[in-house]
């Protein structure tokens, strides 16, 4: 009796090319890479500016195959001295509405980011 398994050189490139793309460095990393920056934009364009310290303080930071944006801990109000990393979320939290930046940016424009994301490393994919 002889066997022979037809296709396995297809099966095992599109295996290595999965694996491939679902890397940090790779497909993964790119798709993570877009979300966040998106994310940023967003969020960044969305915030309630009264000296722009608020606005201007969101950061974004993408390591691998994680992404977060958050606020500078280091940023200062020129004009009262606070600092956007303890107001801001006092405002997100208390305020709402307009102010809940990170909560809109979630809500709003989330989902929309997560399928482009998802497209771009579905592409990648064999």
């Amino acid at each position: 009796m002889k066997t022979s398994i037809k296709g396995i050189q297809a099966a095992q490139a599109a295996a290595l090319k999965a694996a491939a793309a679902v890397k940090p460095k790779n497909g993964l990393g790119r798709a993570v890479r877009y979300a966040t920056l998106a994310a940023h934009r967003f969020a960044t364009a969305e915030t309630v500016v009264a000296t722009g310290t608020w606005r201007a303080s969101h950061r974004p930071e993408v390591r691998g195959a994680r992404g977060r944006i958050y606020v500078d801990p280091n940023s200062v109000n020129p004009r009262g001295g606070g600092r956007p990393s303890r107001y801001g979320p006092a405002l997100e939290m208390t305020r709402g509405g307009r102010y809940a930046v990170y909560g809109r940016t979630a809500r709003e424009a989330g989902p929309r980011i997560l399928a482009q994301a998802g497209a771009q490393l579905k592409r990648e994919l064999p």
